[in-house]
């Protein structure tokens, strides 16, 4: 596949816009120039139109493809909330437009949507108060660890470690160690916390337990109420990963159940884009207790309706991020949810549900499932028969699965599976796709067993074939045709 720089050729130039003949870098600023010659390609218009065109039509996305990447709910994208983001009154708002006194500035809508979204997404989940800050998932864990820390550093506790269970998503305990905690792992049983293990491990100086419901397994948490009460022994708070809220939208209040903080993923489960490392959005809610420690600033509407930034609170842990978060990713989230309103965000959920149980009982014939039971949103098979037979690896039926047209599932996570194969349908897709994919995969499987070497070559049908699963990210040099 050739590079832009590939295309190049001298003299050739494109469109200019004012002054054709004027050299391009010199619509730069001085200050902003770096010295000596720039690398840059001499190309027509049609050559940069045609080459970036194609480029897009090699791209794979949601719009396009089956998406069941596990964990990550990959769900359509609806192109309502593209237009209400694309509003001018709020795409040409600049962060820094002043608040008027007694309001009635250009503001007022923008924080409107800010302070509805907060309360609409406290009533989803049981919590409190929200901040919208964060910007993306991880982003709003590392939120929660500093308001726990700051929780329990107000309240004099010594407090040095937070448990997390063996199948959490590896940006748990990442958060919980940049906040300056310890990190405990305890195993899982039967797929699932095992109270026993967590009562061994919990004591006097663990901060909090963070856990994801359903799990990454994509099985609930049968032991729930006995986790909160091991937390409540030792003023421990409980963290909810909301990364897999899809399964149990309108279904479950987190906060209800006695969850102290909690994190959500927009481009998760309210249909925001999703992909390409952003953009993304992390909203953290948190139950009463800690208030005093949310990010500033906050949104406040007073008694006469008009709605404020407040930056006033000493206890807060400050701020996480420029400016307000990623606001076109939350009005799309707003919008969406107007749009379903709760009867739909309801169905969200069982659809999603459905649709994940439906595509495990339809494989569960052909590929082994570790924990064979009732699923939420999602579930996760293994390879590992395959691998010691045929040497078929769930990295191979990954590839070849791109061969087919469709997005691989997650593979390898959760660690506690061998030859994870982690699928997510999402509740947008069609039976029709659904069994598309189940048919897919299944011949996959069945050419695995008579020529395992022609699953292991693929995928043979994209741009490029096999790549070299590590080589990038340990020799990061930039060559010269670049």
């Amino acid at each position: 596949m050739s590079t832009v720089f590939s295309k190049s050729r001298p003299g050739r130039e494109g469109v200019w816009p004012d002054a054709p003949k004027t050299e391009p870098l010199d619509f730069i600023p001085g200050n902003l120039l770096r010295g000596g010659k720039s690398r840059l390609p001499s190309l027509s218009e049609l050559d940069v139109v045609r080459h970036f065109t194609g480029l897009s039509r090699k791209n794979f996305g949601v719009d396009s493809n089956f998406y069941p990447l596990g964990s990550c709910t990959m769900k359509y994208n609806p192109k309502f909330t593209e237009e209400v983001a694309a509003l001018p009154g709020f795409a040409r708002l600049h962060p820094l437009t002043p608040q008027l006194p007694g309001g009635g500035d250009m503001t007022a809508g923008a924080l409107e949507v800010m302070y509805e979204t907060e309360r609409m997404l406290g009533e989803i989940t049981g919590m409190a108060a929200f901040t919208l800050h964060p910007m993306a998932g991880a982003h709003g864990e590392l939120t929660g660890a500093l308001m726990i820390a700051a929780y329990h550093a107000d309240r004099g506790n010594k407090k040095t470690k937070i448990i997390c269970p063996d199948s959490a998503h590896g940006t748990n305990p990442a958060s919980a160690h940049i906040a300056g905690f310890e990190v405990v792992t305890i195993e899982s049983k039967d797929g699932i916390i095992d109270p026993a293990a967590l009562a061994a491990a919990i004591d006097d100086e663990t901060a909090g337990v963070m856990m994801t419901v359903p799990n990454t397994l994509g099985l609930f948490e049968a032991h729930l109420p006995e986790i909160v009460a091991l937390c409540r022994k030792v003023d421990a708070l409980l963290y909810y990963d909301g990364a897999n809220l899809n399964a149990i939208l309108g279904k479950l209040r987190v906060g209800d159940a006695g969850f102290d903080v909690v994190h959500l993923n927009l481009h998760k489960t309210f249909a925001t884009p999703h992909g390409g490392g952003g953009p993304g959005a992390g909203p953290v809610g948190v139950s009463e207790k800690l208030i005093p420690y949310l990010p500033i600033s906050r949104v406040e509407k007073d008694e006469a309706g008009r709605y404020s930034l407040s930056y006033d609170h000493p206890k807060s842990i400050g701020y996480v991020a420029p400016f307000y978060g990623n606001f076109g990713i939350v009005l799309r989230a707003y919008a969406y949810m107007l749009r379903l309103g709760r009867e739909g965000l309801v169905r969200v959920s069982e659809a999603a549900v459905l649709a994940a149980n439906y595509l495990r009982k339809r494989l569960d014939a052909a590929i082994e499932v570790p924990y064979d039971r009732i699923c939420m949103h999602e579930f996760v098979a293994s390879a590992a028969t395959l691998a010691a037979t045929k040497n078929v690896r769930a990295l191979d039926i990954a590839k070849a699965l791109l061969d087919r047209g469709y997005h691989a599932p997650t593979i390898y996570f959760p660690l506690i599976v061998k030859e994870a194969l982690m699928i997510e349908p999402t509740e947008t897709e069609s039976k029709d796709t659904l069994d598309a994919f189940v048919d897919d995969l299944l011949a996959i499987l069945a050419l695995a067993e008579t020529d395992p070497e022609a699953v292991r070559a693929c995928p043979t049908t994209l741009p490029v074939g096999r790549l070299d699963e590590t080589y990038a990210a340990r020799a990061m040099e930039i060559t010269d045709d670049l």
